[in-house]
């Protein structure tokens, strides 16, 4: 069993994406995955994806774009501030304005830029670019 199954589905599709695959399968499907992924189609970086249920925990079908050129997890899941996200774009992403961090908010799993909208802090979950 994985010890972090969020990590081990965003370094499947970043392999499936380097090598030129058009999907990949994800197993075991969490709702934490299936939320990321909604965010990462909503940005425009991964394609639509499907659930399929295989009696073990489920799978995750994701149609790939190639558009990723690295995703991963933040580990420790570090807490921030409102006012320190530049702080963890400057650390995490490439350029400024260039990628995007999932962060736990209070109104749930959202984009750095959102968060800094809404002007809540949270925890640090994946980043992607």
């Amino acid at each position: 069993m994985f010890n972090d199954p969020l990590a081990a589905a965003l370094a499947k599709i970043l392999n499936a994406e380097k090598v030129g695959k058009r999907e990949v399968l994800i197993k075991p499907a969490s709702s934490i995955i299936k939320r990321i992924l909604s965010i990462m189609n909503e940005q425009g970086y991964v394609g639509s994806f499907e659930e399929a249920d295989d009696g073990k925990g489920g799978v995750l079908k994701v149609n790939l774009l190639g558009n990723i050129n690295k995703c991963g997890v933040i580990k420790p899941r570090f807490s921030t501030a409102k006012h320190e996200f530049e702080k963890w774009e400057k650390r995490y992403l490439p350029a400024k304005d260039f990628g995007i961090i999932v962060v736990s908010t209070p109104q749930g799993l959202v984009t750095h830029n959102l968060a800094k909208d809404k002007q809540t802090g949270g925890r640090l979950i994946a980043y992607c670019y």
